[in-house]
C-alpha cells in the first residue's frame, strides 16, 4: 500500500515492504466517518485525495464489518484517478455504502485497458509454464502481465483511444486480438461481442475520465491539500527490484508513483513502509524465512492468511530484516507501520531473520538470482514472546515489555522508526507512536 501526502508541493508515499499484503485489511483506520479535519492516526484519514499509481487491484477492505470493496474510494469527495500503465478499468457499484461513487472516481485518459483475452492468455501462459518448466509464476490470472506486454510492444489500447474514434479503436482492437490468437491458437475470444460491450462501457466512464497529468499538476500546485497514493503490491514483487521472475508486471516501489501518476520526484515527501510483524508470500518463489511447520501453520491460521484474489493459502514465516532493509534501500522509508503484531501473541519465543549466509559466509546484500536466494542460510535472533493478548492495546504503554522490545529490535536493525503498530483487525486497533 502506498501513500502520498501533497501539502502544497509535498507528497507522501506508503508502500508494503515485502511480498504479499502487509496487513492492509487488518490495519486500515476508518476513512468513512467524519470530515477531513477529524484527527485519526492513519494517513487515509487525513487525506483529501486518494490516487492509485500501479496496476493490480488485488485487495479489498471491509470498513465497520461491511462487505469487501476496493480501497481508495472510501472517503466522501476523494478523487481517485486510476492512473497506471495497465490499470483495470472495470467498475462495479458495491453494497458497501459508497454514495455517489461515480462522481468521485476519476480515471486517467492514459490508463491502459485490460481485455478479456488478456485474462485468458494469462491463464494459458500459466498452463504452458507448468507443462514446460514444471512450475508457474502463480499469477492472479487477471490479465495484468499480458496487458503490460501489449503496452511494452506499443500495441496496447488506452482509455483515450476508447473514447476517441471508435472505428479506429475497433480496428486496433481486432488487430490486437488477432495477434494474441496467432500466438495462442487455442485462445477463444468473441471479438465483436467484446467491442459491443466496450462501446457501452465507453459511454459509462466518459464522465469520469480526465487528463491525469493535468489533474495531478493542478492538485499539487493548487490550494494546499493532502494526497494519499495507494499501491497494490509489495516491494519484492516489483518488476525491476523484486524476486524476478516471481513478481508482478509493474513498478510497485516508490518510483512507480512518479511513472504511474506523472508527477516529479520532488513532489514525493515522506514514504511510509507497511509491513507485517511476520513474513508472508502467495504463490511460488524463494522465501528464506518460511516456516513449513507448526509455526507457519499457526501464523497462517491466526493471521487468516489467504490471497484476496486467488484464495490461495499464504506461505508464512518469521520476519526477515534482510528483506526489509533491502526494501528500505529502494524506497527510503520515513517510518514504518508494523501490522498484525497480535498474531504473535501466543508464541513462547519469536525469531527474526537478521542476516544471510551463503556457502558458510555472511553476505551483506539481498541476492538478485533466485537460485542463490533459495540456497541462503538465515541467521536468526530469538526474542522472548509476550504470551499476552495485545488486541486491547491503544497506546505504547499498553504493550507488554517483550512486545515493545520486539518493535525496538526491528527499528534498530532496519534504521527506521515504527510510527504505527497494528494489534487487531478493526481500524481502532492501531497504536500511533509519534
Amino acid at each position: 500500500m502506498a501513500a502520498t501526502e501533497a501539502t502544497g508541493q509535498a507528497a507522501r508515499q506508503v508502500g508494503p515492504g515485502r511480498w504479499s499484503g502487509a496487513g492492509r485489511q487488518h490495519s486500515k483506520p476508518d476513512a468513512v466517518r467524519g470530515s477531513v479535519e477529524e484527527a485519526e492516526p492513519w494517513p487515509r484519514a487525513w487525506a483529501q485525495g486518494v490516487r492509485r499509481a500501479c496496476g493490480n487491484v488485488t485487495w479489498t477492505e471491509a470498513p465497520r464489518g461491511r462487505g469487501g470493496r476496493p480501497p481508495g474510494g472510501a472517503r466522501p469527495a476523494l478523487p481517485c484517478p486510476r492512473a497506471d500503465s495497465a490499470a483495470r478499468c472495470r467498475l462495479r457499484a458495491t453494497s458497501a455504502g459508497l454514495k455517489d461513487w461515480e462522481k468521485r472516481l476519476i480515471i486517467s485518459d492514459r490508463a491502459h485497458l485490460v481485455f478479456d483475452f488478456h485474462q485468458a492468455v494469462d491463464g494459458l501462459q500459466e498452463v504452458q509454464r507448468q507443462a514446460q518448466e514444471g512450475k508457474n509464476i502463480g499469477t492472479t490470472r487477471k490479465g495484468i502481465g499480458p496487458a503490460y506486454s501489449s503496452k511494452a510492444a506499443r500495441a496496447g489500447l488506452r482509455v483515450c483511444d476508447l473514447l476517441s474514434d471508435f472505428d479506429e479503436f475497433s480496428a486496433r482492437f481486432r488487430n490486437l486480438a488477432r495477434q494474441h490468437q496467432s500466438m495462442f491458437p487455442t485462445l477463444e475470444t468473441d471479438v465483436e461481442g467484446q467491442l459491443k460491450k466496450l462501446k457501452g462501457f465507453a459511454e459509462r466512464i466518459r464522465p469520469m475520465v480526465r487528463d491525469g497529468v493535468y489533474f495531478m499538476y493542478e492538485a499539487l500546485h493548487g490550494p494546499p491539500k493532502k494526497i494519499l497514493v495507494e499501491g497494490a503490491n509489495a516491494a519484492l514483487l516489483d518488476i525491476d527490484f523484486g524476486t524476478y521472475p516471481f513478481v508482478t508486471s509493474s513498478n510497485c516501489t516508490v518510483g512507480g508513483v512518479c511513472t504511474g501518476l506523472g508527477i516529479p520526484p520532488q513532489n514525493i515527501g515522506e514514504v511510509y513502509g507497511v509491513v507485517k510483524a511476520y513474513t508472508t508470500r502467495v504463490g511460488v518463489g524463494a522465501f528464506p524465512t518460511e516456516q513449513i511447520n507448526e509455526i507457519g501453520d499457526l501464523l497462517q491460521s491466526r493471521g487468516h492468511e489467504w490471497g484476496v484474489t486467488t484464495g490461495r493459502k499464504r506461505r508464512c514465516g518469521w520476519l526477515d530484516l534482510m528483506i526489509l532493509r533491502y526494501a528500505h534501500m529502494i524506497n527510503g522509508f520515513t517510518a514504518l507501520a508494523l501490522t498484525k503484531l497480535d498474531i504473535l501473541d501466543t508464541l513462547d519465543e519469536v525469531k527474526v531473520g537478521v542476516s544471510y549466509k551463503l556457502s558458510g559466509k555472511r553476505i551483506p546484500y539481498f541476492p538478485a538470482n533466485q537460485e542463490i536466494l533459495q540456497k541462503v542460510e538465515v541467521e536468526y535472533e530469538t526474542l522472548p514472546g509476550w504470551k499476552t493478548d495485545t488486541t486491547g492495546a491503544r497506546k505504547w504503554e499498553d504493550l507488554p515489555p517483550q512486545a515493545q522490545s520486539y518493535i525496538r529490535f526491528v527499528e534498530n536493525h532496519v534504521g527506521v522508526a515504527v510510527k504505527w503498530v497494528g494489534v487487531g483487525k478493526s481500524r481502532d486497533s492501531m497504536i500511533q507512536l509519534f
